[in-house]
């Protein structure tokens, strides 16, 4: 599966005209509690060539496709992956964390974690997970 997601990852770069920064794996099989009928959640940054950040538009900033094979592919460009995590989105910690890397520019992800401490709420964090635990309890 790793050779398709790899493919995926090179046809977006090539279609899309972006870089992709860093790949993981965000979902169940992520952290070993896949079920059988687990898809491959592909969860990646990545960067477009330096005109596009020259635009005076506000182009669509994420990429997202679910292809053949249970593999649901998104991403987010680089500036909103910052603007994000300023904000404190979990989502980009646990991808940072994640133990299934399926592509990574070298030293990426170690660039990007040094600023986490800077930008991580615990009381927002806490109150995250704490309205995630309440949904899934009362579904």
């Amino acid at each position: 599966m790793k050779s398709r997601i790899l493919e995926a990852l090179a046809d977006i770069e090539a279609g899309e005209g972006v870089r992709v920064l860093l790949a993981v794996e965000s979902g169940s099989r992520a952290w070993g509690f896949a079920s059988p009928d687990s898809d491959y959640d592909v969860r990646f940054i990545y960067a477009h060539p330096r005109d596009w950040y020259l635009s005076v538009l506000e182009p669509r900033d994420v990429i997202e496709q679910m292809l053949p094979g249970d593999l649901d592919v998104s991403g987010w460009e680089l500036r909103k992956t910052l603007r994000l995590f300023a904000k404190c989105n979990l989502a980009l910690n646990e991808w940072l964390g994640s133990p299934v890397t399926y592509l990574e520019v070298p030293g990426f992800r170690k660039q990007i974690a040094t600023l986490a401490p800077n930008y991580f709420n615990s009381v927002a964090a806490t109150y995250h997970y704490l309205r995630m635990a309440r949904a899934a309890k009362s579904s």
